[in-house]
């Protein structure tokens, strides 16, 4: 199928009356689009791993009175069809590349990346700098992330295996047996979002298809992230790269139950790879979200809402 064809029908209304999701065929497969805003410049919001456009909704319900606001589940995550592509970096920049064609959104767009999403936006800004007018990183996986992997496991059941391991077998699950393992609990962040938002997030953790595609996704993470390093700098490209409070993290992290001494190297190697990607642009601020973890945008909404902006008016 073209990139220019498709095919949209309404699936489910978003609290309030700013946002719609849709289905919309891309490519030969359904994939899950929220749109929110009808004006200003149009901004594209990559989500982490495993997460949910729907945790965006503080940040997108300001940013919309203002700008076009568009995010979408990868495949395999909510009600966007897995495929039989793996999931890789370039799968996902090029599905958002092909959904901006499908959208007929033609003028460059602000793109805002979180997490494993961080990581896309970066693939895509390098793949196709001309429909980039400004990147904000949200505590982003480095293209340097091969580091990570010197650091002592936070226990013997969280290697990266293990957690391989555990995906493959949520993955075969039907779904009605998945529900009954996985029992989310949402954070207070969470709570605090409109009712039919927390049960989505709920849902959206106990499909198979979800696990099936962070499973390919981490096995092909590594290679991703060399690709996208030797695909070179952003230019002058304008780059905002936010990153989560170390010293919050860690509290957060002991409070889980974390060994302090490995919490502690990890929060330090994580922060020095922050720093790093404010030199993927000549044309870079770095900003430490101050009582914020890794879902900054959850945490402190204000100030992704207030970089996106700052971004925009950079233009």
């Amino acid at each position: 199928m073209k990139a220019g064809t498709v095919a949209v029908r309404r699936i489910l209304s978003i609290e309030g009356e700013k946002g719609m999701g849709n289905l919309v065929q891309l490519n030969g497969r359904m994939m899950e689009v929220l749109q929110k805003g009808r004006t200003g410049t149009p901004i594209l919001i990559m989500p982490g791993m495993g997460y949910s456009f729907e945790e965006w909704f503080n940040v997108t319900e300001v940013l919309c009175e203002t700008h076009k606001v568009i995010l979408f589940h990868r495949p395999g995550l909510g009600a966007s069809e897995l495929g039989t592509e793996p999931r890789t970096t370039a799968a996902a920049a090029r599905d958002a590349k092909n959904l901006l064609e499908v959208l007929e959104v033609t003028e460059p767009v602000l793109l805002i990346g979180h997490s494993y999403g961080g990581l896309c936006a970066q693939h895509f800004s390098k793949l196709f700098p001309q429909q980039v007018k400004g990147l904000l990183l949200v505590d982003s996986t480095s293209d340097s992330l091969e580091k990570l992997d010197d650091l002592p496991d936070l226990a013997e059941d969280a290697s990266d295996d293990k957690w391989l391991e555990e995906c493959g077998k949520f993955a075969e699950l039907p779904e009605s047996e998945l529900k009954k393992i996985i029992r989310p609990m949402l954070s207070e962040n969470q709570k605090k979002l409109p009712t039919p938002i927390q049960q989505r997030l709920i849902e959206f953790q106990q499909k198979p298809n979800l696990y099936k595609a962070m499973k390919t996704e981490v096995e092909n993470w590594g290679a991703d992230a060399k690709t996208i390093k030797n695909l070179g700098s952003l230019s002058r490209l304008p780059l905002v790269v936010i990153g989560r409070d170390k010293k919050y993290a860690l509290k957060q992290g002991i409070a889980e139950g974390w060994p302090e001494a490995e919490l502690m190297m990890q929060e330090h190697l994580w922060h020095e790879l922050i720093q790093e990607q404010s030199t993927l642009s000549e044309n870079s601020e770095l900003v430490f979200a101050e009582g914020a973890g890794h879902m900054v945008h959850l945490d402190r909404p204000d100030l992704v809402i207030a970089m996106a902006q700052k971004l925009t008016k950079t233009f």
